[in-house]
């Protein structure tokens, strides 16, 4: 088995921190730009997040494309810009790949990623939608030989499948699981994940939310179930999401607060009720929520691209962009949300991310 989480990522990654899914920035020639790739990065790293997810949803799946050939080029980049960064820092940023496809293909990724010094791979089990939980287990267990996992519980909306709470439990059992992202978007199925995780005494997994409808209730709900008679506790600590992409600064201090109130026993009162409210709103806006998520990628880059980090919102697939009133729904949260955007920010410190 390939060597353990280095004790501080570790550390770092239980706590609790933001965890960005890094976009592509591609010029009008849908060519890697590589400057505002950068520059991306480090936004994210100045921002405040914890880490960075690259190659995931939010990185285009095309990527992998052999025509296109920027699945490795892209992870070198932001490998690249988080060594730099963590010469300054005293807790090293947490490295996230994702890994896709069958077994073969993700044995492959797993390497790659293992060799440009990233910690964990986001196991995508979207190639595996029609198989077996046993084939699925296998696949998993053969990719934690390579890489630590974080596990993805994904919507059947964009790829995923409904798995069900033995599956759950049967994953938990992988010792070199380290983190779970759970983005079903549905409660009973994050219940199941959690739960299973629990029952299984897998408290050194970090839990993560990757429902863009839900993020701050995620943040601030506690687990209590029952296991063997005794109560156990287990709370979300983070978020590996696309939202966070966007706004990221903001993001930041969000998980902060929610933190915070945690230690405090504070809870969510109505403050934290209305955000949550004002976040998944920006989201639906983002994601494209009333088309499927049809434009959630374009919907990003439009971001992005208002706040002079991206040239334009141009996608890999001609196809992928902003679904009709998609662009006035963002106008419209930007105008009922100002407290959330991280323009004024992102103004000080653009010149710099860009050099």
């Amino acid at each position: 088995m390939t060597a353990p989480m280095p004790p501080l990522i570790r550390a770092a990654l239980q706590r609790g921190v933001v965890i960005p899914a890094h976009p592509l920035a591609l010029t009008a020639r849908r060519r890697l730009d590589e400057r505002r790739q950068r520059a991306l990065s480090r936004y994210y790293i100045a921002a405040g997040a914890g880490g960075i997810a690259v190659g995931v949803h939010t990185t285009q799946f095309e990527i992998r494309d052999r025509k296109i050939g920027l699945f490795e080029p892209v992870i070198a980049l932001a490998a690249e810009e988080m060594q730099r960064a963590d010469a300054r820092r005293t807790t090293p940023l947490i490295r996230v790949g994702g890994i896709c496809g069958k077994t073969p293909q993700a044995l492959r990724e797993a390497e790659l990623l293992r060799r440009h010094g990233y910690h964990a791979g986001l196991l995508s089990l979207a190639a595996f939608a029609k198989s077996t939980d046993r084939e699925r287990l296998a696949h998993a267990r053969a990719v934690a030989k390579v890489i630590p996992i974080i596990g993805f519980y994904l919507q059947p909306a964009v790829g995923g499948a409904v798995l069900p709470y033995k599956f759950w439990r049967h994953f938990a059992e992988i010792e070199n699981v380290v983190a779970m992202k759970m983005a079903p978007f549905n409660r009973y199925q994050t219940l199941d994940v959690v739960r299973a995780f629990a029952e299984a005494g897998r408290d050194d997994v970090a839990l993560y939310t990757g429902n863009d409808d839900n993020i701050v209730m995620d943040l601030l709900t506690p687990y209590r179930i029952r296991v063997n008679g005794s109560p156990r506790e287990r709370r979300i600590v983070g978020g590996l999401l696309g939202h966070w992409a966007v706004w990221t600064h903001s993001a930041v201090s969000l998980l902060e607060d929610c933190h915070a109130r945690t230690a405090a026993q504070i809870g969510a009162d109505d403050d934290m009720l209305r955000r949550n409210i004002e976040v998944t709103d920006a989201n639906a806006a983002f994601f494209d929520a009333a088309n499927a998520f049809a434009g959630c990628i374009a919907g990003l880059h439009e971001v992005l691209r208002r706040q002079g980090l991206l040239r334009g919102i141009w996608c890999l697939n001609p196809r992928e962009k902003l679904s009709p009133g998609q662009s006035a729904e963002i106008t419209r949260v930007y105008k009922a949300y100002p407290h959330l955007n991280d323009d004024t920010f992102i103004e000080t410190h653009l010149a710099k991310w860009l050099t």
